[in-house]
C-alpha cells in the first residue's frame, strides 16, 4: 500500500488558500467571435484594464496593481472575461498573475479593432 508523507494530502493546500492553482486558461484571438470580442470590451472595469495594459510592458502589471472600483472575486471575473476574448494572457509570478495584452495575436484577427478602443 502506498501512503503519502506525513503532513501532506491530496487536499492540504485546498483549505489553506496558498496551495497550487491552476495555471489559467487561454482562448487564442482566432478562436473568438466578433461579437465575443466586443462584448468583453464593452464592459468599462475592461475597457480600463485593456487601456492600462496598452500603456504598460508586457509582464509588468500584476492584477492587484490595476485601480478600478471592483473587488478581488469581480477583478478575478473581467480577466477571465478578457482571457476568454483572446484579448490579455496572464501567467502565474510567484504568489501574483502577471498580465500582458495580446496585442499583435488580437490585431490580426481584429484589425484597428484595439486602436479604436484605445482612442476612447
Amino acid at each position: 500500500m502506498t501512503t503519502m508523507p506525513a503532513g501532506t494530502s491530496s487536499s492540504a493546500s485546498a483549505g489553506s488558500g496558498r496551495g497550487h492553482r491552476a495555471a489559467p486558461e487561454h482562448t487564442h484571438p482566432d478562436a473568438v467571435s466578433l461579437e465575443t470580442a466586443l462584448a468583453a470590451l464593452a464592459d468599462p472595469v475592461r475597457l480600463r484594464l485593456v487601456r492600462e495594459l496598452a500603456g504598460s510592458p508586457d509582464w509588468s502589471r500584476i492584477c492587484g496593481s490595476f485601480d478600478v472600483p471592483v473587488g478581488k472575486a469581480a477583478l478575478s471575473h473581467h480577466f477571465a472575461v478578457l482571457r476568454a476574448a483572446g484579448i490579455i494572457e496572464q501567467r502565474d509570478a510567484g504568489t501574483k498573475r502577471a498580465n500582458r495584452l495580446r496585442r499583435e495575436e488580437f490585431d490580426r484577427r481584429f484589425p484597428g479593432l484595439l486602436d479604436l478602443v484605445l482612442r476612447g
